[in-house]
């Protein structure tokens, strides 16, 4: 057991754990960071959020290339798909991230334990124990005054499925030898019409099955049916309403069998299948159970200040009810419980001011309520809606689909939610994220000037449509 306890003890080394442990530093605090791999990062980092986004940015650039012709680009023949060149970036991304956080760790000296962690229960004498398991099999014990549960989430798997070369999560399909001729996805969240929407463009037949009535369920319905719209028009199969009742390995690939919306039975048959039904906690095995912190469906519940029911603990990141699994949502609850911890200033995270962003093509960025939800909270709303059709730096860079769509409370103006699918969605939902949180009212965002031309003037005219008086429309 440690002679001196550390301020704090962080378990993972997600988006969540790395960001709380660097805050701590920062206040002056002594961090250790517990971490059961040899990499630190978390899913984000390894197998999640960077990776994959780097493969969309190799599917775009792969559009673009298809019809280099169109944009004065001669002389390059046929482009030819480099699947070994792909990956070999797309690792050398990761690591070179690895390599900063490893570096971020030595620079705010923040120990790094290598180990599995499990909490042993209260605090005695204001000091938290938890054992470690290294890899090697050692135990030893590490003492904290306070403890951040960071543990992450893992992707579940419909009953019966085991992962490997032809049944995928978000881990395997990452590692591929070459892209598949045809996946078949089965969940159509963020993680299901990503990979679909990189492996489109890589020429390979996509079929899409989500058991709700519609793909992106908890976007804007406006939002999915464009997303539908799009995704067909590209070639994608969408089906709607499918419940999956089996999955079976065949001689050269899988075969699905689902009930499609009408309740008639169906089959596909493809090289792969991606199952993208969602994350569960990693709350399972971390001696949850020997402390009084409580849990709904495995998530662990918290207060505005991210502590636990069991004192001088807290959890962020994906282990949170309550919260979206997103890693800037970690990050922040990583930063408001560490504020927390050191007795600085913070301001609790508000649910509805955390922005969901989803890199498909087309892009899609959201905050706030959607117009139903605005509607059932018994809002008077007013909603203005302005195309990229419309935006000039939409027409440059030749992506037309989509739009920007401000729902609105009628008597003062003030932003509900925000919710765009378009070109570069991702980065202009910042601005409804800051206009929200600053209280701005669409009066006020109609005289905010907006740089010409940029695809983010589709939000000046977006405030204008919920007057009925956008200039480009």
């Amino acid at each position: 057991m440690a002679e001196t306890p550390y301020d704090v003890a962080v378990i993972g080394s997600g988006p969540a754990g790395y960001t709380a442990a660097i805050r701590g530093a920062e206040y002056g605090l002594k961090v250790a960071l517990i971490e059961k791999d040899d990499r630190l990062g978390g899913t984000c980092l390894l197998v999640g959020c960077i990776p994959t986004k780097t493969l969309l940015f190799n599917a775009e650039l792969w559009d673009y290339l298809k019809n280099a012709p169109e944009y004065g680009i001669a002389g390059i023949g046929t482009p030819a798909l480099d699947w070994a060149a792909v990956m070999k970036r797309k690792n050398a991304i990761v690591a070179r991230h690895v390599k900063g956080l490893e570096f971020l760790m030595r620079k705010h000296k923040i120990t790094i334990v290598r180990a599995t962690a499990q909490l042993t229960g209260p605090a005695k004498d204001g000091v938290h124990t938890v054992d470690l398991l290294r890899a090697d099999g050692q135990a030893s014990q590490l003492t904290a005054k306070n403890l951040i549960l960071a543990t992450g989430s893992e992707a579940k798997l419909l009953p019966g499925l085991t992962a490997g070369d032809r049944i995928l999560t978000n881990i395997e399909i990452l590692s591929l030898n070459e892209p598949p001729r045809s996946l078949i996805v089965i969940g159509a969240g963020a993680v299901g019409v990503e990979f679909g929407s990189i492996f489109r463009s890589f020429g390979a037949e996509v079929t899409i099955l989500e058991f709700l009535p519609r793909i992106m369920p908890l976007e804007d319905e406006e939002i999915s049916k464009e997303l539908t719209r799009t995704f067909k028009k590209r070639g994608i199969d969408v089906n709607t309403g499918a419940r999956v009742e089996k999955v079976e390995r065949t001689e050269t690939g899988v075969k699905v069998s689902y009930t499609d919306a009408n309740g008639k039975p169906q089959m596909k048959e493809g090289e792969k299948v991606l199952v993208a039904v969602g994350r569960a906690p990693r709350t399972d095995q971390v001696g949850l159970d020997k402390t009084k912190i409580g849990l709904d469906r495995g998530f662990v519940k918290v207060d505005e200040a991210m502590q636990t029911a069991e004192p001088g603990i807290f959890a962020i990141g994906d282990i949170v009810a309550g919260l979206p699994q997103l890693a800037h949502s970690g990050s922040m609850g990583g930063l408001v419980a560490m504020a927390r911890i050191a007795g600085r200033y913070y301001r609790p995270m508000r649910r509805e001011r955390i922005p969901a962003c989803t890199f498909t093509e087309p892009q899609i960025g959201s905050v706030g309520l959607t117009e139903a939800q605005a509607r059932e909270k018994g809002h008077e709303i007013k909603v203005g809606k302005f195309p990229f059709a419309g935006n000039s730096k939409a027409t440059i860079v030749d992506s037309h689909d989509g739009f920007v769509k401000i729902v609105s409370d009628a008597k003062y103006g003030e932003i509900l939610g925000v919710h765009i699918i378009g070109p570069q969605a991702t980065e202009i939902i910042a601005e409804a994220v800051v206009a929200m949180d600053a209280e701005a009212t669409v009066e006020e965002l109609m005289f905010t000037v907006h740089a010409h031309p940029t695809l983010a003037e589709a939000m000046l005219d977006a405030y204008g449509a919920v007057e009925g008086m956008a200039i480009n429309a």
